[in-house]
């Protein structure tokens, strides 16, 4: 499994998505998964194999083997690395590698992204080489390329794992390279997991697939530690607060929270409004906060991460994810799980598992503002809201889902062996 986020670093819902799917397949017990990432921080649990692509070298001709066996004890054996080392290792020698010979890779997005996405690709070659399998799947378009390199290498099935599209990322000013790497590895792939099957409809009709290897894949939720269910949700029964929690950037649609926000607070002055985050629109949404004459009522406290997040979610009344084109959006699952209502965009895929929600047009502020503002004054439908939305997001594990992807893996392996 190629992979580029995965706790405890996470920058996004990716990191999220890619921990469940292989905690859910671990739970079956035969199901072994080698999962690699481009630059691991040490601290993954280990109920998975961890190949930190930063420490695979690439050149073995710079590598000697007591030199490797000094800086990394049991890296590998001796007889491993004689046996190996003119099979698994490329010779790469005009590209710049350490003195392991292995490939410079930052952790999580940094400025050389699309060098990085090539020598990822690079690398899952020489792992592909060294690994025992049956399946390869690929995580999101960065990792697309590496997955076509390591089904060439090994003539083994690729899935890949579509978890948005630059469609959804651009409101379809499409990025032309990333298309075609998205493309490439949808044609490459003998199955596409889609995280909704609003996304799949996306890679059958802009990206001109086969409708018979595409298969939607809802995400799901991991059961709330102790740790968070004794968060205490404190007393709102002065002033409510409204929460929007994820990257502050065009696809999440923060303006209309924003505009559905001034709608609401001319009707009521005992509400305040959070948008936790960040992202590239975080100053205009500031400065339309002030533009609407709401910046007392706002507060902008920045990227929240681990326990934070759910402090974020016990201390909301309503939580709301606008987004103009979500593939799935686990927020709202999370939310639920903490006894926060949710009001979501008809846009977001996880629409589609979800029915104790209010779903509205991210467009249309005014039935935002409404729902927002009924949620908060009305205690019988924020009560029936929040114990029934417990009751149904409880039903979405991933274990569940690691069934779902262990039949579809089955299903693949059968067809390209025949």
């Amino acid at each position: 499994m190629f992979g580029w986020e995965f706790p405890p670093k996470i920058f996004g819902g990716l990191a999220v998505a890619s921990y469940g799917i292989t905690k859910g397949l671990s739970l079956q017990g035969d199901v072994e998964t080698t999962f690699c990432l481009p630059h691991p921080c040490g601290e993954e649990e280990n109920f998975l194999k961890i190949i930190g692509m930063n420490q695979v070298p690439i050149n073995y001709r710079n590598v000697d083997y007591d030199y490797v066996k000094n800086r990394v004890p049991g890296y590998m054996t001796p007889e491993d690395y004689y046996r190996f080392r003119d099979h698994i290792y490329a010779d790469f020698g005009y590209m710049p590698t350490n003195d392991m010979g292995c490939l410079h890779f930052d952790q999580g997005y940094g400025k050389n992204l699309n060098e990085e996405i090539n020598n990822f690709s690079i690398v899952a070659g020489v792992v592909a080489r060294s690994e025992q399998y049956d399946i390869i799947h690929a995580h999101d378009w960065l990792t697309y390329p590496a997955g076509v390199h390591a089904k060439m290498v090994s003539g083994k099935p690729l899935c890949i794992h579509v978890h948005a599209t630059d469609f959804d990322r651009s409101r379809g000013k499409v990025n032309p390279f990333v298309y075609s790497v998205e493309k490439n590895g949808m044609d490459n792939a003998d199955c596409i997991m889609c995280v909704s099957e609003l996304t799949r409809q996306t890679v059958i009709n802009q990206y001109h697939q086969d409708p018979r290897k595409c298969f939607a894949m809802h995400n799901a939720v991991y059961p709330l530690s102790q740790e968070y269910l004794d968060i205490p949700r404190p007393d709102h029964s002065k002033e409510k607060v409204d929460t929007f929690l994820g990257r502050i950037t065009m696809q999440k649609g923060p303006e209309y929270f924003v505009e559905a926000a001034s709608l609401v607070l001319k009707r009521t002055n005992n509400i305040r409004f959070c948008m936790a985050g960040s992202g590239d629109m975080l100053e205009a949404m500031i400065n339309l906060a002030a533009q609407r004459g709401i910046a007392d009522k706002f507060h902008f406290p920045g990227f929240q991460r681990g326990k934070q997040v759910y402090e974020c979610y016990k201390n909301s009344d309503v939580f709301v994810m606008p987004s103009v084109s979500e593939p799935f959006g686990i927020a709202p699952l999370e939310a639920m799980q903490c006894g926060t209502p949710s009001i979501i965009s008809k846009q977001s895929g996880c629409g589609e598992i979800l029915d104790k929600v209010i779903k509205v047009d991210y467009w249309d502020i005014n039935a935002m503002a409404d729902a927002i503002y009924s949620i908060c004054t009305n205690p019988a439908l924020f009560k029936y809201l929040q114990e029934e939305g417990i009751k149904e997001v409880n039903e979405i594990t991933w274990e569940k889902v690691g069934l779902r992807i262990r039949k579809l893996y089955e299903e693949t392996i059968m067809k390209c062996n025949y």
